[in-house]
């Protein structure tokens, strides 16, 4: 695998070419070609969460002097997340030099989704090692910071959840159930319809990967069918 055309698209050349191949390779790779001499992404994964999460703290700290600590941290989880960081590492196209096995390079949905993310934050890691963190920075400045204006712009920090227990408790002095509806598909690749209740009456439903997420979803169908608007 070729990775000159990756590092010209990042705009950094790798000291160290095993590093960022090893950002790219997934266990599940190994496990099918176990005579490779190579490491797996989990260990820089690990790392780059780490780093990411510093990195992101303190643009947030340093751009927005009058936030609050709650405002920065719903901030930065509606940017580390697996929905935004796979979406940049596709307009990166690192789809194409992900190192998977035969039955992972056919998953499609989440499954893919978790494993774009997880290597965009092994790559964070890589870079660190191999060129420090002003470049994990500025590579962060240049992919990832210019979305906190969009972020904030459609307000997709605001926690839905949170937002509908304050508006029933202070509006209908009611604290709102969640109720799993239906749950389907494979373990990897679960389904799940969550029900949102006011008085065991269901106001609005939402899907997701996960109870959480459909929960977030159905609190988010529920602001909109209550007419609670989002601040």
């Amino acid at each position: 695998m070729n990775f000159s055309k990756f590092e010209e698209k990042i705009g950094i050349k790798f000291k160290n070419e095993n590093l960022l191949k090893q950002a790219f390779t997934h266990r599940s790779y190994l496990n099918e070609n176990p005579s490779l001499k190579l490491d797996q992404n989990e260990r820089l994964e690990f790392l780059g969460d780490a780093i990411l999460e510093m990195s992101i703290t303190e643009y947030l700290y340093k751009k927005y002097p009058k936030k609050t600590e709650g405002d920065m941290t719903a901030l930065r989880a509606s940017l580390v997340n697996a929905v935004t960081l796979s979406r940049i590492a596709s307009g990166l196209d690192m789809d194409s030099y992900m190192l998977l096995s035969n039955g992972e390079a056919k998953s499609m949905g989440k499954a893919r989704q978790y494993i774009l993310a997880n290597a965009f934050e092994a790559l964070i890691g890589a870079i660190y090692l191999d060129s420090g963190y002003d470049k994990v920075f500025g590579f962060l400045e240049k992919n990832l910071f210019g979305k906190v204006e969009e972020v904030i712009e459609k307000k997709l920090w605001i926690d839905a959840k949170s937002l509908f227990q304050e508006k029933a408790q202070e509006l209908e002095s009611v604290t709102p159930a969640y109720k799993v509806m239906s749950d389907s598909g494979p373990d990897h690749e679960k389904v799940f319809v969550v029900g949102v209740f006011l008085d065991n009456n269901l106001i609005a439903e939402g899907v997701g990967a996960s109870k959480q997420e459909a929960e977030q979803k159905a609190a988010k169908e529920g602001l909109k069918a209550k007419n609670w608007q989002m601040k």
